[in-house]
This record gives structure tokens, C-alpha cells and sequence, in this order.
């Protein structure tokens, strides 16, 4: 029970147009599935073409999707989308995040509300509707950050709002585990995409490339691995936050 093949299955991304969603949606698609990938803004549009691109030339259906998943009406869309163009969903994968790294006592609330919206509301709704429309045996993975496992500042609303997922993943594993649909959050370290740099200074980056324990930034081609395989033979793990960090931190 349980285990899926990719082969001729449907695979929902979130934020799967660029870096690591981007990645993933061609290594599910080189597996043999077809993907339905969502991207947020206009900015993101030319990459997540290219994308959509490089999963048909790989023989599989690629269709896209563009909004803002803190409205959840727009989350409800992209699920029905899928199955409107596709029929089934058998896998979601949410990449979607923000990164904000500011003392705590600057921390506006319009920030503040940003920062929950995206990583923790977005978060929460995506397995809503995931576990809502997912077929039986299905698979639920969220990308969080190893920063759960660190104890530092200045990333109080980015930790913070992306901390309630771990229980939104137990939670719904609990629920939908007699659907015998998994449910995992895989948490990367500092990621050497633009999404990390933007926030930090060549000492905050120098910083992070020393403090793991295996030497360097984590990569996307260290973390689509594990993501294929909680989609696949690692099926059996669920309601578990998974650290890849190269021992950058621990729980």
C-alpha cells in the first residue's frame, strides 16, 4: 500500500517554475509524470516557460499556472486546474516561501503578515486542498528550513512562520494516513539560489558556507533527491520533518 512509479502520474508544484521547484518539475518529469506548475508573478513567467518547456521535451504534459497562493481561492484554482487538465493528482509538492532576515524589534507588521501569509497560511491550504483532491496513496511534501533546527536571530518571522508546518504535517498525516497518503516536510539549509542571497552579506554568507559540517552552501541537486524519494520508495516516512542540510543543524 502506498508506493507509487512516477510513470503517467500527476504531480502539482508549487512554485515549480524556477531553482528548486524548477529542478524538481524536470526530475518528475524525467521519471515519466506530467506536471501542473505554478509560479507567483509576471517576473517569474520567462523561467517557468522554460520549464514547461523542458518537461514536454522530455514527452511529458506540462501545464502552468500564475497567482498568489496566501488568496486561497487561487489555491483552490490550481488544484482544479490539475484536474480539469490532467484528471487525477497523485503528488503535491510545495515550494513556495519568503525569506526575511531583520532584528526582531524592527519587524513591522505588515511584514509580519507577509511572512505568515507565505509561509505558513500558503503552506497550511496547500494541504488542504492537496488532501482534498489527492488520489488514494498519494504523497504531501512541503519544503521548509533548517533553520527549525538552529538557534539564532534575526529570522524570527521566517523560522516562525514556516515552524507551524511541522504540525500541519503531522496533523494531516494522522488524517489522511487512512488514505494511506504520506505526508513529509523536507527542511534544506542555506541554498545557494537567489533566494538565499538577497538577504545576506558576504560575512553572513561566508558564515553559513563554514558552519556546516560537510563544507559549503546546500545545493538544489542535494535536496530534488530526497524529494523523489518521499514521492516514491520513501513513502513509508510521513508526518516527519526531514533536516538535509550537510550538518549545518540538527534537532
Amino acid at each position: 500500500m502506498g508506493k507509487i512509479n512516477l510513470k503517467d502520474k500527476v504531480v502539482v508544484i508549487a512554485g515549480g517554475g524556477k531553482n528548486l521547484g524548477g529542478l524538481i518539475s524536470r526530475e518528475i518529469a524525467g521519471r515519466g509524470a506530467d506536471v501542473m506548475i505554478h509560479y507567483n508573478s509576471e517576473s517569474s513567467r520567462a523561467e517557468s516557460d522554460k520549464t514547461a518547456a523542458a518537461v514536454r521535451a522530455l514527452g511529458r504534459k506540462a501545464e502552468l499556472f500564475q497567482g498568489d497562493l496566501t488568496d486561497v481561492n487561487n489555491m483552490k484554482a490550481l488544484f482544479k486546474m490539475a484536474k480539469e487538465k490532467f484528471g487525477r493528482i497523485d503528488v503535491a509538492i510545495n515550494t513556495v516561501g519568503m525569506v526575511l532576515k531583520k532584528p526582531f524589534v524592527d519587524t513591522t507588521e505588515a511584514e509580519f503578515d507577509t511572512m505568515s501569509d507565505i509561509n505558513s497560511k500558503a503552506a497550511y491550504f496547500f494541504i488542504q486542498e492537496a488532501g482534498k483532491n489527492l488520489e488514494d496513496n498519494g504523497k504531501i511534501i512541503s519544503i521548509v528550513t533548517s533553520l527549525l533546527g538552529a538557534y539564532t536571530g534575526f529570522y524570527s518571522t521566517y523560522a516562525g512562520a514556516k515552524a507551524p508546518v511541522e504540525h500541519y504535517t503531522r496533523a494531516a498525516s494522522k488524517e489522511f494516513g487512512s488514505r494511506g497518503i504520506s505526508v513529509t516536510a523536507v527542511a534544506p539549509g542555506p541554498m545557494d539560489t537567489p533566494f538565499f542571497y538577497g538577504q545576506e552579506t558576504p560575512d553572513a554568507v561566508a558564515y553559513h558556507k563554514s558552519a556546516s559540517a560537510l563544507g559549503g552552501l546546500t545545493h538544489i541537486e542535494d535536496i530534488a533527491p530526497l524529494v523523489l524519494f518521499l514521492a516514491t520508495d520513501g513513502w513509508w516516512i510521513t508526518g516527519q520533518t526531514i533536516l538535509i542540510n550537510g550538518g549545518y543543524t540538527t534537532k
